[in-house]
């Protein structure tokens, strides 16, 4: 999910009539968001064979980041207009409930019910979801063009995962819930292009820029679990992975034709192995004696299942989800289409396709990205420290108790997404500004 799509921002070699845009699905795959020309769309994906549009906004023109809380009102939407401000809306009652500006562009927004992060090239901003106070800064992250990173988005914990080194494929794994370093993650020799958490937390996926191998680690400890060999004929750009909500299965597309299915294949509770995972064991006992090359190549599974797309060489982002009880194989395209596919969990093999649904009319006139990145747009020069501009809110740029969000909101545990109670709407205005302290690993 995550570079723009044949722009190179307004002016460039593409043009003037290059229109920006993004795609993602919400955390549980049940909401599609679409940046547009003119605003944002919000699509729900409850059946297969009909797509409600559930919301369209025109709050901000040349929406290139538009993020979800799972199926509540909250949304947050980034403009090319405004690359360096985070608005934050209540869409159902039509109210924005704060904005915040940071020194840079903006490339990548992630949220979960207890963290909302915001991803610069060299710097991460981590907010409290309840209130939207700030609560630290990351600065002097290794340079992070592309805005990679990932929230994980269970209710016990609050991981953040992004790179640890510019040239290496190394992953940081930080607490942000607690706010310490968890683990750095030895993932790849070359650097990171896709990062992508289990539902639960307990697994964190990963590819690098030369898109042949997709790995799978334990957290919190790092440990390889993993490993797939996507291809080894040609390197491509992973573009978005995910896992189904069991964690069972992991999707991986790129910028070729084909997205791969990878079954996570374990010994099950009465000690039976299946045939790939005694093979692999085979393998791995094998490697003490073979060639590291060797070894390497054979550990590695195939695809379990896949899906070939009708076209290449365009960014795409993909998801697995249970619609209609049934397990399916969501992609969106950066022609404006949604592809679902129907997946056989026992046998696997090549997808059937479902449903495809165009997202958008001839009127539209934009290209929708698979990411919610900026890089290499829009350069701006760099403006003040971070602002906020927040209702009801206090100077330190979080909310005065009792004043904006209620005594629920605030509690412990999870935020409560009932629509009528959730971030109540602005009824007067404060600018605040904070700093956020310099954080060293």
């Amino acid at each position: 999910m995550e570079s723009a799509v044949g722009a190179s921002g307004p002016g460039g070699p593409d043009g003037p009539a290059v229109r920006f845009g993004c795609a993602s699905f919400n955390q549980d795959a049940t909401s599609l968001a679409l940046g547009t020309k003119t605003g944002y769309k919000l699509f729900s994906l409850t059946t297969v064979d009909k797509l409600d549009c559930i919301h369209e906004s025109a709050e901000a023109s040349d929406v290139y980041i538009v993020e979800r809380l799972f199926s509540s009102s909250l949304v947050v939407v980034v403009s090319t207009t405004s690359p360096q401000r985070m608005n934050i809306y209540h869409f159902k009652k039509g109210t924005e409930i704060c904005n915040y500006s940071y020194p840079n562009n903006i490339l990548a927004v992630k949220l979960n019910r207890h963290r909302l992060v915001v991803c610069l090239e060299e710097s991460i901003y981590i907010h409290n979801i309840k209130d939207m106070k700030l609560l630290k800064t990351l600065l002097n992250i290794p340079s992070n063009p592309s805005g990679l990173c990932a929230l994980s988005t269970n209710h016990s914990n609050s991981y953040l995962a992004y790179p640890g080194s510019a040239t290496m494929g190394e992953i940081l794994v930080y607490d942000a819930k607690n706010m310490s370093t968890v683990t750095m993650v030895p993932a790849h020799d070359s650097p990171l292009a896709a990062l992508c958490f289990n539902a639960s937390a307990t697994k964190l996926a990963s590819a690098s820029e030369r898109g042949t191998v997709i790995r799978v680690f334990s957290i919190p400890e790092g440990f390889r679990l993993f490993e797939f060999r996507r291809g080894m004929k040609r390197y491509v750009n992973i573009s978005s992975l995910s896992f189904s909500p069991d964690a069972q299965f992991l999707c991986a597309s790129s910028n070729t034709e084909t997205v791969h299915i990878f079954k996570l294949e374990q010994v099950g509770p009465s000690g039976d192995e299946t045939w790939s995972a005694y093979v692999g064991k085979m393998f791995t006992a094998a490697s003490s004696y073979l060639p590291v090359q060797v070894s390497g190549m054979m550990s590695q599974d195939r695809a379990f299942a896949t899906v070939h797309l009708v076209t290449s060489g365009q960014k795409n982002v993909c998801a697995l989800a249970m619609i209609q009880k049934h397990p399916r194989l969501l992609v969106a395209t950066a022609d404006g289409q949604l592809f679902i596919y129907n997946v056989n969990p026992q046998d696997g093999g090549e997808c059937m396709l479902a449903y495809n649904h165009r997202l958008f009319g001839v009127d539209d006139l934009m290209v929708a990205q698979a990411c919610p990145s900026y890089a290499a747009t829009v350069a701006l020069p760099a403006s003040s420290p971070i602002t906020a501009t927040l209702t009801g809110y206090s100077e330190d740029g979080g909310a005065k108790n009792g004043e904006v969000i209620p005594e629920h909101e605030l509690a412990d545990g999870p935020v409560c997404l009932d629509d009528e109670n959730e971030f109540p709407p602005i009824s007067w205005c404060r600018d605040g500004t904070e700093v956020g302290q310099l954080v060293r690993f």
